[in-house]
């Protein structure tokens, strides 16, 4: 599974460096969109909709949706729907805390996952799109994914050597507050060397950099663990099969959508 899950990497990588370095922010919102739609497809599954014309349904809604803010895509909405994916994930928090909340299969409950996910989506292609719009945005959009995977491999070896006390076991038992640890350092050091390199100098900025690199895993730490939630709801072990020995989009994607509207709301406020 491991060997599966580095070749499936090796081939993602290169397409996912050319998406961020070659286009335009035209073209490189549209691609990023039509990639979410893909997201909310699974998404809808995780949210209860079993039949194919019910998540049909709604993953046509979400791509108007997406694609509404590909041709808008002005400043201060981009700015607004940023600060929106925040607060979400911020209030998320409260939602991992109790396990059963909104997880029996009746329409309320799917209704509000389903709401859950426009707030998951919609801010975090507006954040993708605001940093990718910026002055060195693709060094920045960049930058942004490079922490999350950085993250993952800290939490990685972090939780493989040290990992003894879970994190949240009802939600997902394999992680632990070791590889937790290991992320924030490894995001954190990734965040500093990255700013860096775009050109932030200081003792004072890069000490913000430090703190947006630790601000941005912890959240998506969230990010994991929601969808791990969600996926304990509807019963399933990936959101897909789209990747082989990496599951589905979701699976790949939870953490960033998390990240991206922390990192996009850090780099307004630090004036970066």
């Amino acid at each position: 599974m491991l060997k599966q899950r580095i070749l499936t990497a090796a081939i993602l990588l290169p397409l996912v460096l050319a998406m961020i370095l070659l286009p335009p922010t035209g073209l490189f919102a549209a691609v990023v969109a039509l990639v979410f739609v893909v997201a909310a497809w699974e998404w809808s599954l995780l949210a209860g909709c079993r039949t194919p014309v019910g998540r049909g349904i709604v993953t046509a809604v979400g791509a108007a949706l997406l694609a509404a803010l590909v041709v808008v895509r002005t400043p201060g909405v981009l700015t607004v729907l940023v600060f929106v994916g925040v607060a979400w994930w911020i209030g998320c928090c409260f939602w991992l805390r109790r396990f059963t909340f909104a997880a029996a299969p009746n329409s309320e409950n799917r209704l509000l996952k389903l709401g859950a996910g426009v707030l998951v989506v919609v801010p975090a292609l507006a954040s993708a799109i605001s940093l990718h719009g910026g002055d060195r945005g693709p060094g920045w959009t960049l930058l942004a994914l490079v922490i999350v995977w950085a993250a993952d491999t800290g939490a990685y070896f972090s939780g493989r050597q040290f990992g003894r006390r879970k994190l949240a076991p009802r939600i997902s038992p394999g992680k632990t507050w070791a590889g937790v640890y290991g992320a924030l350092v490894a995001g954190g050091a990734v965040a500093v060397l990255g700013g860096y390199l775009l050109g932030v100098r200081g003792g004072v900025p890069l000490t913000g950099m430090l703190v947006l690199g630790v601000a941005t895993v912890a959240i998506a730490v969230v990010g994991d663990l929601f969808e791990s939630l969600l996926k304990r709801h509807a019963d399933v072990k990936d959101s897909g099969a789209l990747f082989p020995g990496h599951g589905g989009l979701l699976d790949r994607l939870d953490s960033v959508f998390a990240a991206l509207p922390i990192f996009a709301a850090g780099k307004i406020l630090l004036g970066l």
